[in-house]
């Protein structure tokens, strides 16, 4: 259906029905945390947080936006963030370090099964096939989503992700001390640690303030953090596949969106995904860095729409 677009001012913002939140059982024990916005009866919209990131990540105010441009929009906690289940198995930070020297150790779970994890969610959900969209790590679970099970995914947006090939999409390097460094324990370390991550990878161009920083970093906490289940999400990222040939075999639309100011993802990641899939809209936006800024929010839903109307 064709995007309605953002109200004008003068309009009243047409009400969107929001679920409580819920939980599905997807596999072997695992219990996923989930939401909805919207009506079941339009387009399905699965959506896709990234690293340690909860669905909560996903501002409601965005996901009221997508339901008004006619998507029923799921938001969930991946396994080990949020409300879903913590998985028990404990990794090492020298284990970690090796697998980003390496690309190589054994892992509690992978991608595939983060991806598996989301299918399982739509399948909760009665739903056959949706579009979906993930951004970051939850970019890279979409991709595999897409790759393993084509004809359940209508049309993909990876957001500030990459193709797992290990020669784009890096880290800056001012960045590595932060990700590998022992984590203090308590709310208040996490909520400071949090907050000076966000203001180094957000986007320079739409600045968030302090305020804002420090309140998503605590209702992160509160929601129920777990530093062990960051590292194991991580240990899954830096020991992902390149997806880059299997990405090419894609025959659906798809959107990808950088931002050139990323610190977290470098901007080759969302090129060389975007070169991989056939037909794909690259989107790039200056000032943008590792991060949904609330004044980019209607180019988001505006993209996302004008990529499931091809599917169309």
């Amino acid at each position: 259906m064709p995007s309605a677009g953002p109200p004008r001012p003068d309009q009243p913002r047409e009400e969107v029905r929001v679920s409580e939140e819920l939980f599905a059982p997807v596999s072997h024990g695992i219990e996923l945390c989930y939401q909805t916005f919207g009506s079941p009866d339009d387009d399905p919209l699965l959506l896709v947080m990234g690293l340690g990131g909860p669905m909560t990540w996903w501002d409601a105010d965005f996901c009221e936006r997508l339901a008004r441009a006619g998507f029923f929009v799921i938001r969930y906690d991946n396994r080990d963030t949020g409300r879903s289940t913590k998985v028990k198995v404990r990794v090492g930070r020298a284990q970690l370090v090796r697998a980003f020297s390496t690309g190589r150790a054994r892992t509690p779970y992978t991608l595939d099964d983060l991806a598996a994890d989301g299918l399982a969610l739509l399948d909760h959900l009665g739903i056959e096939a949706a579009h979906v969209a993930g951004v970051s790590m939850g970019g890279m679970i979409v991709q595999t989503m897409a790759v393993a099970a084509p004809a359940r995914v209508l049309s993909m947006s990876s957001i500030m992700s990459t193709t797992g090939r290990r020669t784009v999409g890096w880290q800056s390097p001012q960045l590595l001390p932060m990700l590998v460094a022992p984590r203090k324990p308590g709310r208040e370390a996490y909520v400071q640690s949090s907050a000076a991550m966000w203001k180094m990878i957000g986007s320079p161009g739409f600045p968030t303030d302090a305020e804002t920083r420090r309140h998503r970093a605590e209702e992160t906490f509160d929601r129920g953090f777990d530093a062990s289940g960051v590292m194991r999400q991580m240990l899954a990222i830096v020991t992902q596949p390149n997806r880059t040939v299997a990405l090419r075999s894609l025959g659906i639309p798809a959107l990808v969106v950088h931002g050139l100011a990323d610190k977290m993802v470098h901007v080759s990641g969302g090129r060389a995904t975007a070169s991989a899939v056939p037909g794909t809209e690259l989107l790039l936006i200056d000032g943008m860095g590792h991060d949904m800024p609330e004044q980019l929010f209607d180019t988001f839903v505006e993209a996302i729409r004008r990529t499931a109307d091809r599917a169309s």
